[in-house]
């Protein structure tokens, strides 16, 4: 299964190029929008302060506490229907909160804090190593069907990519995957704990589009990251069973996966999937040979959405756009930059998606999803069919 799984990726990376082309000069840096913006987001957020500030630090020790408290009524006291809900929430919490600054280097300019509260990841059942492997890889081909694995991660069960009619990866399902979407997103959880690319650090999306993860500091990783996926095993799914009858024991973990899973993967499949979002940035490059200004691509490919709270409750998340421009900036500073990228991006005639609220934002997924599954954006003469 895991060598099939494999080869299809590779067959689709095969695929997709031939509508899909990558050229290293798709993209092209130090363009005027780029200056601008880096030189007025830096007069907000001195070089060398952008990191987590006193605010953001708290937040973090309290989804921390937050978490292991959880966790010991989890093994000492029992698991509840309330708990695992209450419990999975308070993993999503990590994921989105500490770990993802900490393994952008956002986080501290002290390394080691950064790779002990990376550590965050693995201890809600996934692993540091390969998310750093595919999201990293993520930011760099936003969107881009061939080199973002983002772009095709839910396949074939779910279509990211708004791939042309006829294509052989649409399927008749997904002309109703608005419809299931939040079903397969339930399942993140099970498919990130009993991942088998733990056993060897090489995270298949990545691999697939090229990137080779073979170094030295992979390899010597790999018993820590197969240590740290037992221990969750054990204290997350074992415990349970030690503790009930098997049908209340497996609703528990299932109930706390699910949890999790829908505060991570809903929040996750906003950012890059909406109404007219770029889902070819690397365009006028294969069409026109123009090289895209890269931080073009990466505020057209993502969205905004809320303020100052969303952000304390995402991790900055809801401000993609910002996120994507300073990786490295911690999300902490996102809200106060904001208003600076979107007044530049006007000025540049770049496109800025801000909603005011977060179901707004999550409405235009489910009709772009709907769009993707149908095809609708590619029928001749009826670019209206299939809408919700």
């Amino acid at each position: 299964m895991w060598k099939h799984n494999q080869q299809k990726q590779r067959e689709h990376c095969n695929s997709s190029a031939n509508q899909f082309s990558f050229s290293q000069h798709s993209y092209k840096f130090d363009t005027p929008f780029e200056q601008e913006i880096k030189r007025e987001v830096f007069k907000i957020v001195r070089r060398g302060k952008e990191f987590g500030t006193y605010g953001w630090f708290a937040r973090c020790f309290f989804y921390v506490g937050l978490f292991f408290g959880l966790q010991y009524l989890w093994v000492f006291s029992g698991s509840t229907f309330a708990l695992a809900i209450a419990y999975g929430i308070s993993q999503a919490l990590i994921g989105l909160n500490v770990q993802h600054d900490a393994n952008h280097g956002a986080a501290s300019k002290t390394p080691w804090i950064n790779d002990v509260l990376g550590l965050g990841a693995d201890f809600i059942g996934g692993s540091k190593w390969l998310w750093m492997e595919q999201h990293w890889t993520h930011h760099a081909y936003t969107n881009h069907a061939v080199k973002d694995p983002d772009s095709f991660g839910a396949e074939p069960f779910m279509l990211f990519n708004d791939y042309p009619l006829g294509d052989k990866r649409r399927t008749w399902a997904h002309k109703f995957q608005a419809f299931f979407y939040m079903f397969v997103l339930a399942g993140y959880w099970l498919s990130s704990v009993f991942n088998p690319e733990i056993f060897d650090l090489r995270q298949r999306g990545a691999l697939g589009v090229g990137f080779q993860m073979d170094s030295d500091y992979v390899k010597d990783r790999r018993k820590w990251a197969i240590g740290l996926r037992i221990l969750y095993i054990y204290v997350n799914v074992v415990v349970p069973f030690q503790q009930h009858d098997f049908m209340t024991a497996f609703a528990h973990v299932m109930v706390m996966g699910v949890a999790s899973s829908l505060n991570l993967a809903v929040l996750f499949s906003l950012s890059h999937n909406f109404e007219n979002v770029d889902r070819d940035p690397s365009k006028d490059a294969r069409e026109k040979g123009e090289a895209v200004c890269w931080f073009k691509s990466q505020v057209e490919t993502s969205c905004t959405y809320g303020g100052f709270t969303s952000g304390c409750l995402t991790g900055g998340l809801n401000f993609q756009v910002e996120h994507h421009l300073f990786p490295r900036m911690s999300s902490a500073w996102y809200p106060y930059i904001a208003p600076k990228v979107r007044e530049i991006c006007k000025k540049h005639g770049v496109r800025y998606v801000y909603y005011p609220w977060i179901w707004q934002n999550w409405f235009s997924t489910i009709k772009y999803l709907h769009a993707a599954g149908t095809g609708s954006n590619w029928a001749e003469g009826n670019p209206l069919r299939g809408n919700l």
